[in-house]
């Protein structure tokens, strides 16, 4: 238990990740899938942030110039983070657009009633 109140945000960012998974897995409405995928991805960022992070550390801006590494923290981690945001938004824009257009083609959002339409159409070719 101990171990679990100093690793809070992992813990959080693990609960995340997995009703994001569980939300992608199991709902057939695209929208949802698509709300669950964004649940994932920011359990990944935020445990991603939660390892970078070390306490008693500043940012990696040098201050009164002192430039010993150990007073500042790793900017790899937030770098990632940032980079993963703009891939995760830009992903979003492109499976919502892609969402508007199934939809518009078979009025309906669940996945499953897509395919079975598809394969109908298909079949009338």
């Amino acid at each position: 238990m101990q171990a679990l109140m100093e690793n809070y945000v992992e813990a959080a960012a693990v609960i995340l990740f997995g009703v994001g998974f569980t939300t992608l897995l199991f709902h057939r409405n695209l929208i949802k899938k698509l709300i669950g995928m964004n649940i994932m991805d920011t359990g990944v960022f935020l445990f991603l942030a939660a390892m970078g992070y070390i306490r008693g550390r500043h940012a990696p801006i040098i201050e009164n110039g002192v430039e010993e590494v150990e007073r500042y923290i790793n900017p790899v981690p937030a770098g990632l983070v940032l980079t993963g945001i703009v891939v995760s938004v830009s992903v979003t824009a492109v499976m919502l657009s892609l969402t508007i257009r199934l939809y518009k083609r078979y009025h309906t959002l669940d996945l499953d009633a897509i395919y079975v339409l598809s394969r109908h159409q298909g079949e009338d070719r």
